[in-house]
């Protein structure tokens, strides 16, 4: 079992607290692993909010679409490659 190094204080207004206290008990758990539970819950929330994207359809369709198409540079892409392989040559 590990144990637990790092600590996170935060105020509260007391009714705040009271509220988090019966959520706790009612799930017969302490406090702070009510709390931790679910800011970690919220924190998994947060970042696969950020991290994943999810498409209808139609966008999955198109996407797969354009990942079986060739690659073709535009033009601004093929003239910062060709910059890219002056300076690697050097």
């Amino acid at each position: 079992m590990t144990t637990a190094t790092a600590r996170l204080d935060l105020r509260l207004e007391s009714h705040d607290k009271d509220r988090i206290a019966k959520a706790a008990a009612l799930r017969g758990m302490a406090v702070s692993a009510f709390v931790r539970d679910a800011v970690l819950r919220e924190a998994d929330t947060a970042i696969a909010a950020d991290t994943v994207v999810t498409l209808s359809e139609d966008e999955s369709r198109r996407f797969l679409a354009a990942l079986d198409e060739p690659f073709r540079p535009n033009a601004r892409l093929k003239k910062a490659m060709d910059a890219a392989a002056r300076l690697t040559r050097r």
